[in-house]
């Protein structure tokens, strides 16, 4: 019999066997200073791109406002205990109402993380008789709460029509026998390529096939859409979202979250989420800080039109040097590069040393061995002096790579 611990010393993970070299520079690095297009990393200031900060609310000064107050006013124990038991209070049905009608649904129920909200979610929905059906692309909360599910699941190639229909035709014929339900998943924009979920497709295929669908819009809330209501509103086909997940970790720059949908769907989820029944009630803070976030994204476009200027020219301006962003139908802008881990770190350490841009570095296994993911997230806080310099410096680099200057065999050495 092995010990436990012995078998987790030996296998490390696909990034944790890195961890030793990796950790505080490529790996939870610290950044530090007001949350902007230009931040302190060890010391150094850095144009950042790695922040979700979508619409430049992070350090908006209304916001910083109104979270102060909010934790002056309340404190941060505010309200004690479960929601369902002791934990509610006028806010949190006011920010419910208010997401509900913003993202055109008949309810709403918050979540107090995304990630744990869309598991629980999930497990909440579907019994051992149905059968759920999901992007194979979809992000590790989706495929979390797959696992936990006990009847069967059915992944299809990503985006591809062809295959969903091939496997909502397996699953129809699975809940003939079990006499049960199909529930179909996928994400409204995909946080690694940019690309858009094909929403308005699925939805047109409950015509031919009867299923729910449940989207998350973890990174379409806010920058997507004509009022920012995501990527439903974006194609058109918001009403065919039968049950919508936004999370305010990304336009909200904040934590939590919310599920919207039917007023009969959202009751069942509020009175039976594990997730959220047996833990503690969202802060007053973060509901209050949430509901200032809100009614700016609704009074201001402005903000989303700044996100959307820069996202242009940065994805246009790469394009033109000659690099491969892929897909992106969003502000999510990856640049492709073709190269080794070790490599990556050698490119990484360049950018941050010698350009001063400080970008989120992907690798195997979150992409196919010999690509490098260099992952840029724009924002209404950058500058069009910010992309210009950026386009360059990534020009550079990409030149630099395909000439060998990073070749190496270990990753890059830094002190950390």
């Amino acid at each position: 019999m092995k010990d436990l611990f012995d078998k987790i010393r030996e296998r490390r993970g696909p990034l944790g066997q890195y961890s030793k070299e990796t950790h505080g520079y490529f790996m939870f690095p610290k950044l530090e200073g007001e949350i902007n297009s230009h931040m302190t990393f060890r010391g150094k200031k850095v144009l950042t791109w790695s922040l979700n900060n979508y619409l430049g609310l992070g350090n908006h000064p209304e916001v910083r406002k109104a979270d102060a107050d909010g934790a002056a006013r309340f404190g941060l124990a505010l309200p004690m205990g479960a929601r369902m038991m002791s934990g509610d209070s006028n806010y949190h049905q006011q920010l419910e109402t208010e997401l509900a009608a913003w993202v055109q649904k008949e309810d709403a129920v918050l979540v107090n993380f995304g990630y744990q909200g869309m598991v629980s979610a999930i497990d909440c929905l579907v019994d051992r008789h149905d059968v759920i059906v999901y992007d194979a692309e979809s992000h590790a909360c989706i495929v979390d709460g797959v696992r936990l599910h006990m009847g069967k699941r059915f992944a299809y190639n990503h985006n591809d029509m062809e295959s969903l229909e091939k496997q909502l035709q397996r699953a129809e014929v699975l809940v003939k026998d079990t006499e049960g339900s199909v529930l179909v998943i996928t994400e409204g924009v995909f946080g690694m390529s940019g690309a858009q979920g094909k929403l308005k497709e699925i939805v047109a295929l409950k015509k031919k096939y009867s299923f729910r669908l449940f989207v998350d819009d973890a990174h379409g809330i806010g920058a997507m859409g004509k009022t920012g209501a995501g990527t439903g509103e974006e194609q058109g086909c918001q009403d065919g979202i039968d049950i919508y997940f936004g999370t305010f970790a990304k336009s909200f720059a904040l934590f939590g979250g919310f599920i919207a949908g039917n007023e009969n769907i959202v009751e069942y989820l509020r009175y039976n989420m594990r997730s959220q029944i047996f833990a503690k009630s969202m802060s007053m803070p973060v509901v209050i800080g949430a509901l200032k976030r809100l009614e700016l994204m609704r009074t201001h476009p402005e903000y989303k039109e700044k996100l959307w200027t820069i996202v242009r020219a940065l994805q246009d301006g790469l394009k033109k040097a000659g690099l491969e962003i892929g897909v992106t139908q969003s502000p999510v802008t990856p640049v492709y590069l073709n190269g080794t881990v070790p490599e990556a770190t050698n490119v990484t350490f360049d950018l941050r040393e010698n350009y001063g841009i400080f970008c989120s570095i992907v690798v195997y296994p979150v992409v196919p061995k010999g690509i490098i993911l260099l992952r840029l997230i724009p924002t209404a806080g950058h500058s069009l002096e910010d992309v210009t310099y950026t386009v360059k410096a990534f020009a550079e680099v990409a030149k630099k790579l395909k000439a060998g200057q990073y070749s190496a065999e270990k990753m890059a050495p830094v002190n950390v």
